[in-house]
């Protein structure tokens, strides 16, 4: 089974730009989109949803922010639409796919503003789809948790760590947050199959030619329950996709 996970930046923007295209080449079971941008009748008019695939939403209600996705021709057993949160769910931004093998918790985690003054909002939010996990592997369930967590770990999941220390998405207690899901149980999984490995980033600013430097962030991240990593096979960062300042990851599991 084959799963991608993208911060498209815009549905409606990048659609112009061959991702549908990009999709079909792909073939994969499920695909998780973050920051969609749109609201169902901009949808519907533009029909999005490409032949073979099921496809849900999760949309902001302010209009042109946030949003989530999934595209699916696994079957599921249920998609649901948030987290039970309203101050959260308002904004769109979580979608939790059960399947045969795994639920898929596909999240698009708060920035924390430019002067930080979200932080605190982004990590009751992260708080909030832990504590969901956790309920869910109660039950006896696999799962990932996928998306932009907006956030990079560790010093090697970031170009410049000490220039970045006093910004959101590398704060101390943002990282500490990472540390928490970790202890958790939850195996980011590209690190675990590439450990050590630099420069292996997954959003760069559109200022100053960053990615053509590759001056980035790894933020994007596939989050297992260890009794799914033995069936992991492959976890990569797609970084020569462009069409958004964010690129794809990959999960690829033998189920």
């Amino acid at each position: 089974m084959k799963i991608l996970c993208w911060n498209v930046n815009g549905i409606r923007a990048i659609a112009k730009k061959g991702f549908f295209d990009w999709m079909a080449k792909e073939d994969a079971d499920i695909v998780c989109l973050q920051e969609t941008k749109a609201h169902p009748d901009q949808l519907e008019a533009l029909h999005l949803t490409p032949p073979g695939y099921d496809s849900f939403w999760a949309w902001a209600e302010r209009p042109g922010y946030s949003g989530v996705a999934i595209y699916t021709k696994a079957a599921c057993k249920d998609c649901k639409v948030g987290i039970g949160i309203p101050r959260f769910d308002e904004q769109g931004r979580t979608l939790v796919l059960e399947t045969a093998h795994f639920t898929l918790i596909n999240g698009y985690f708060p920035n924390g503003g430019e002067d930080n003054s979200r932080v605190p909002y982004k990590l009751a939010y992260s708080d909030a789809v832990l504590e969901y996990a956790k309920a869910l592997e109660r039950q006896g369930k696999s799962v990932i948790i996928c998306g932009d967590l907006n956030t990079a770990h560790a010093e090697i999941d970031i170009a410049r760590p000490r220039e970045n220390a006093t910004t959101t998405g590398f704060l101390p207690i943002e990282r500490a947050w990472m540390d928490k899901l970790v202890a958790a149980g939850y195996v980011d999984i590209f690190r675990h199959l590439h450990p050590g490995e630099p420069n292996q980033y997954t959003w760069w600013s559109y200022r100053m030619r960053a990615r053509e430097r590759n001056v980035g962030w790894r933020i994007d991240y596939f989050f297992v329950t260890p009794n799914l990593v033995e069936k992991v096979t492959a976890a990569s960062i797609e970084s020569q996709v462009t069409g958004s300042d964010h690129c794809p990851i990959r999960l690829e599991l033998d189920v």
